[in-house]
């Protein structure tokens, strides 16, 4: 595919419209309307981060990811540490958006069960996302308009009838503290931070469909950078404008369903019904695109030789019709099933600082591959090096430290993440490597270490 293809892809597989209306909330429930100055910071970070990936992406074009960049740049150890976040992550949030689709069917289908629906639909997904990868761009870009039109309606209600100043929202944010409305401390808004870079999470993905894209080295740095622009444009304003537009901002927060509630005030009845249902479009449009993804880590994992013989043979079988990692989307949806079992506010947590760590992990892979020349290969050099990898950890490492002092979500989120890595750096260093190592190879399932750099 082109870089089009790419594109519609990469931004539902971020899903605008979800990420509004699941992980949005969340910031909102959090922050209040600090979730402006939250997704404003978050926009900035994915700004210096996607210098990273686009560099690193452009050097490993590789349906591994971040798993390949780190592997090849950092060794072996940190690349099995984020292939491990990245697959438990990838499932977890799959679980997430899945578990989040009943809440939206409800609002036009009253009493729709959320285990049978979310279960129901990563098996149907599950099967679309083995079919060819073209077709299955066409099937998320048809999506991807609905849920953008969606995010439309939003804003336009909410812009239009304006209740608060954008200045006055953002300078002086407030939260909801009992019944009564307090300014948002700034510990807060570095928590809510860590859920906005989780919505707007995803632009990088653009680099695990490289090995299935015209001139990849060329062009996928094009896709990353544009697939940011729309969804900072498609998640931030629509967020700003109803945190300037709920007429009861009080009621507006202490709802479980902040948005939903906002529509129904701004709208109407009939709007709201409207808009949930483009959110349920969203959000399968979203389990295809991030099916896809997942598949390709875990079919790019078995081409390296990451696990015992057999499996490395199962996962890196591709269907002799579709051309797709088969056996390896399998796999990822029957994983995304299981973890749908587990409570929403657990998925929630444990997915949130994995993707602050694995952006952490990419920037320092793009320092360390200009040290020892391992991305000279690639197309696309970052401007004003080493500023965009330096800002984006000194960033990180503020979200990570507003996530570890605070006890009740961010710090046992970090605790997991961080168990999940020893975990997988165990796996490589006791097993892997002792069963005589991993070559990160290329398409052409050639050791990648063989090709020449200047």
């Amino acid at each position: 595919m082109r870089r089009p293809g790419n594109l519609l892809i990469t931004i539902s597989a971020i899903t605008p419209a979800a990420s509004v209306f699941i992980m949005g909330q969340d910031v909102i429930h959090q922050a209040g309307t600090g979730a402006i100055l939250c997704f404003a910071a978050a926009a900035l970070l994915g700004l210096t981060t996607a210098f990273v990936y686009a560099e690193s992406s452009s050097a490993f074009p590789l349906t591994g990811g971040e798993y390949s960049m780190i592997g090849r740049t950092m060794g072996p150890a940190w690349g099995f540490m984020a292939l491990g976040l990245n697959l438990v992550g990838g499932a977890l949030g799959q679980a997430v958006t899945a578990l989040g689709l009943a809440d939206y069917l409800g609002v036009v289908a009253a009493g729709v069960p959320a285990l049978p629906v979310a279960l129901g639909v990563t098996a149907a997904t599950t099967l679309v996302t083995v079919l060819n990868i073209r077709l299955n761009a066409k099937i998320t870009g048809v999506f991807l308009l609905v849920e953008l039109a969606a995010l439309g309606v939003m804003t336009a209600l909410g812009l239009g009838h304006p209740h608060r100043s954008i200045v006055e929202a953002t300078l002086h944010p407030v939260m909801l503290s009992g019944s009564v409305l307090v300014h948002t401390p700034w510990l807060v808004i570095g928590v809510g931070t860590a859920g906005a870079v989780y919505a707007y999470n995803g632009y990088g993905g653009a680099v695990y469909f490289g090995e299935e894209m015209y001139e990849a080295r060329t062009k996928v740095a094009w896709v990353i950078f544009v697939s940011l622009a729309v969804v900072v444009l498609a998640e931030f304003v629509p967020i700003a404008a109803a945190m300037t537009g709920a007429v009861d901002l009080k009621g507006m927060l202490a709802a479980d369903k902040p948005l939903p509630v906002f529509l129904q005030a701004a709208g109407g009845e009939l709007v709201e019904k409207a808009v949930s249902l483009g959110i349920a479009f969203a959000i399968i449009n979203a389990m295809i695109a991030i099916g896809l993804i997942n598949a390709r880590q875990l079919y790019c994992s078995g081409r390296d030789g990451a696990w015992p013989g057999p499996v490395n043979r199962w996962m890196a079988t591709v269907h002799p019709r579709f051309n797709s990692p088969w056996i390896a989307t399998l796999v990822m949806g029957a994983a995304t099933a299981v973890c749908c079992l587990l409570p929403l506010d657990l998925l929630i947590m444990l997915t949130g600082t994995g993707f602050v760590i694995v952006y952490a992990g990419v920037s320092a892979a793009a320092i360390m591959g200009r040290i020892n020349r391992t991305t000279d290969v690639g197309h696309y050099r970052m401007p004003l090096y080493p500023l965009w990898p330096a800002a984006s950890l000194v960033m990180l490492a503020g979200v990570a430290w507003a996530e570890l002092i605070d006890p009740d979500e961010g710090r046992p989120s970090l605790i997991a993440n961080l168990a999940v890595m020893a975990i997988s750096a165990a796996y490589y260093l006791f097993y892997v490597r002792r069963r005589g190592g991993w070559t990160l190879r290329g398409a052409d399932g050639a050791p990648l270490e063989a090709e020449a750099t200047p």
